[in-house]
């Protein structure tokens, strides 16, 4: 496999865990350097290993889950986009602790799981195809952590301009991200 196409496939699957972090950098009160490295490091490593898991799975594997690894992010990405919105409509101010909008690691697990379900089909092809592993699955965590570091600051930026309804529209992404997956393998 040519570094031009392992690089293209990086940043192809590396765009779901792109936009999860502006939407997270959009409602987090976290110090943005520490959530951009706490999300680069997870998103890098659950792509990497997705692609891994898929890769060594192989054929018997993508029979398990191709015909569902679309509901399995949809519903992931749908419950906690959910709760962001619920949190940011129905939580009272005098409630809300410092600990609100801080990412829970419960949390950044479902979204890095989310987030990498298409990795582990990539990985799957791979493995069909016999390519070569060790130069994509680099560049996938690479490109990954690349982009979700960033989309952070992205966010936190945008985060600023739309005040109090930032989680409301990190929210929104979340499950605009769910839907998209589904009508992708669902057409």
């Amino acid at each position: 496999m040519t570094l031009t196409l392992s690089l293209l496939i990086s940043i192809g699957l590396a765009m779901d865990a792109f936009a999860v972090s502006i939407s997270k950098g959009l409602s987090s009160i976290e110090n943005h350097v520490k959530l951009g490295l706490k999300l680069a490091l997870t998103f890098g490593l659950f792509q990497s290993g997705m692609t891994l898991l898929g890769y060594f799975g192989g054929l018997s594997f993508r029979s398990l889950i191709e015909g569902f690894d679309h509901w399995i992010a949809f519903g992931l990405l749908l419950l906690v986009g959910g709760k962001m919105i619920y949190e940011a409509l129905f939580e009272k101010e005098e409630e809300e602790s410092a600990e609100t909008g801080i990412l829970s690691t419960k949390t950044l697990l479902i979204l890095g799981l989310a987030t990498s379900i298409d990795a582990m089909v990539v990985g799957i092809s791979f493995s069909i195809l016999n390519f070569s592993l060790v130069l994509p699955v680099i560049l996938i965590g690479v490109v990954t952590a690349l982009f979700s570091f960033l989309g952070v600051f992205i966010g936190k930026w945008a985060g600023h301009l739309l005040g109090k309804q930032a989680e409301v529209v990190g929210g929104l992404i979340l499950i605009g991200i769910g839907i998209k997956i589904l009508f992708e393998h669902l057409g």
